[in-house]
């Protein structure tokens, strides 16, 4: 079956004299097309569920695969090209190089892949436009706000036109105007390109532009948005 699948997957870690049970089980399917929103409260196991998915990190146990391919079961060199050709993921702690310029962050896979700079900074212009940028292509983070770096860091996961869409909490430093506007580009590129996206995130916000939302809690995962996560942030 195309698109992501996790089967019964279980992720702990030793904490000192317990266990932490960051996935414990967990089973999902995103289909090719389907954009779908997971919630839950700080140390759930949201961010290293989304690790999983890009290869970052192995299962104890259980699998997770994409297009019929088991992740953990790839060499070291082919989850490196799964995730610089096929994954477009959006860190929560962006991860720009300093005193390189938005357009040349934006770029930066392109160039991991043996682009010219000429050629990537081409493919990278339009997609710093799209999320609102194209005016500030040769600023660097250093003279960027925190909500400008998530957006650099947003369009340097689109720009190899991933099959793949992993985001964690792309919105956690944007203002509701513009959190609406990463939110419905986010979805329409999972839904323009038929590719499975997978969202992390605390705000409610973005249960209004997904097609599906799960809450993720003690490493199990549930239908649906709890109550409790439901309520709208103060911004």
């Amino acid at each position: 079956m195309s698109g992501l699948q996790l089967r019964e997957v279980v992720k702990h870690y030793a904490g000192g004299d317990e266990t932490i049970r960051a996935v414990d089980g967990v089973s999902l399917t995103v289909s090719e097309g389907e954009f779908v929103a997971l919630y839950g409260p700080s140390g759930s196991g949201k961010t290293t569920l989304l690790l999983l998915c890009a290869g970052l990190l192995a299962p104890d146990r259980g699998s997770v695969s994409f297009d019929d391919r088991e992740i953990s079961r790839m060499s070291a060199a082919q989850s490196a090209a799964y995730r610089l050709r096929e994954v477009g993921f959006v860190f929560q702690t962006f991860h720009l190089i300093a005193g390189a310029s938005a357009l040349n962050n934006a770029a930066i896979k392109l160039l991991a892949d043996g682009f010219s700079l000429r050629e990537a900074r081409r493919q990278a212009q339009p997609w710093l436009e799209r999320v609102g940028l194209g005016g500030r292509a040769e600023h660097t983070p250093e003279r960027l706000s925190m909500g400008e770096r998530q957006r650099v860091a947003i369009a340097r996961a689109l720009v190899n036109q991933p099959r793949l869409l992993l985001t964690d909490e792309p919105t956690g430093n944007l203002d509701t105007r513009r959190s609406e506007e990463t939110l419905g580009l986010l979805r329409d590129i999972c839904h323009e390109r038929r590719i499975p996206g997978l969202l992390v995130t605390h705000d409610p916000l973005a249960s209004h532009f997904v097609d599906r939302v799960h809450t993720l809690r003690d490493g199990f995962l549930h239908d649906g948005l709890d109550a409790e996560l439901a309520v709208a942030p103060v911004r």
